[in-house]
């Protein structure tokens, strides 16, 4: 009886976790497309600067002052070694995805994000000289097909954004191909990771929003506007709003299994497809839907594929290690860290 409650309860509270995750994550996305298209606030790099801003103070009062997670203690050595690369690969990639949503469709911009396992094995094989079971490069197949398919049929397609989305899907896979060696010794956890990557990404980007928006900024203010305040309130929120996502991932990941996490991941981009659709109208022809579909389908094929080969039985020890990767070292979908 016990048992059956403490499975039940399992069910709900990974359901919950999946709710909460989706919701964060669908409703930064719509609030940053918000901005960018209905408040006129067209500066990517600013609003990217105002999330780094929210998140290192967030995180600072979660660790110092709530105390919701202990501080993971690192060498101030190991800070400019290991995290300041890591944060600035971080600080790229969250401006390429916010430069990729003022100029092209969230549907369009999420369907681009889900090459992101393609490139992370791309990465690993032509750099690191990794070798993938011939399984991994099959599931590749729709992901590819489903995006050439999407970009050609994409009726608001924007080459400045299409590109910003694309080196986007490089900067994550580089990340979190990064993040095996320059974090090695380090269990990491969200709230840790924006701890101490935020206020790195703050101090790199501060400048170049200030010399290329600065003027842009002072402009925007003094436009007319319905209310200030509430516009302010909405791109503020936002930011906050992006560190709370960071509390999501860890509580998802922790909530339900590898397979149940990736199957979300992916239909969290149809929820955040479907809202977008809904409320920017944005046109989307059959044809691109379709592509959008397949590549849904190829991530979910490719999560299962990983998710096998990693319960099969390690090579034998005669085997060097380097010499055989039946799987990516890493995990794609935790590219939501804002």
């Amino acid at each position: 009886m016990e048992e059956g409650r403490l499975c039940e309860w399992g069910v709900v509270r990974s359901i919950l976790a999946i709710l909460q995750w989706w919701g964060f994550n669908v409703t930064v996305i719509i609030m940053n497309k918000w901005i960018f298209e209905k408040l006129d606030f067209k500066f990517p790099l600013s609003l990217s600067c105002i999330h780094f801003i929210c998140s290192s103070i967030g995180a600072c009062l979660a660790i110092k002052v709530l105390k919701l997670k202990p501080l993971i203690v690192v060498d101030p050595e190991d800070r400019w070694r290991r995290i300041f690369p890591m944060s600035l690969v971080f600080c790229i990639n969250i401006v390429l995805g916010n430069v990729s949503l003022r100029y092209i469709p969230v549907s369009f911009m999420q369907t681009i994000k889900s090459f992101t396992p393609a490139t992370t094995v791309i990465l690993q094989w032509l750099v690191w000289r990794k070798d993938f079971d011939w399984r991994i490069w099959a599931s590749l197949v729709p992901i590819v097909g489903g995006i050439l398919l999407t970009s050609i049929t994409e009726l608001s397609f924007n080459m400045l954004g299409f590109c910003a989305a694309l080196f986007g899907c490089l900067a994550t896979s580089t990340k979190t191909i990064l993040a095996e060696s320059l974090l090695h010794g380090y269990k990491f956890d969200s709230i840790n990771t924006v701890y101490y990557m935020a206020p790195f990404a703050t101090m790199i980007l501060a400048m170049p929003a200030l010399v290329l928006e600065g003027s842009g900024v002072l402009e925007w203010f003094q436009s007319p506007h319905s209310s200030i305040f509430s516009s302010l309130a909405i791109i503020f929120g936002s930011g906050v709003l992006a560190f709370c996502l960071n509390f999501s991932i860890f509580y998802v990941i922790h909530s339900t299994t590898a397979v149940t996490f990736n199957v979300a991941g992916n239909l969290k981009v149809a929820v955040a497809v479907t809202c977008s659709w809904l409320i920017f109208r944005n046109p989307i022809s059959a044809l691109n839907a379709i592509g959008c579909g397949v590549t849904l389908v190829g991530c979910t094929f490719y999560g299962y594929v990983r998710h096998m080969l990693s319960q099969q039985p390690p090579a034998p020890s005669h085997t060097p290690r380097n010499t055989k990767e039946m799987i990516p070292l890493v995990n794609d979908k935790l590219d939501d860290k804002v």
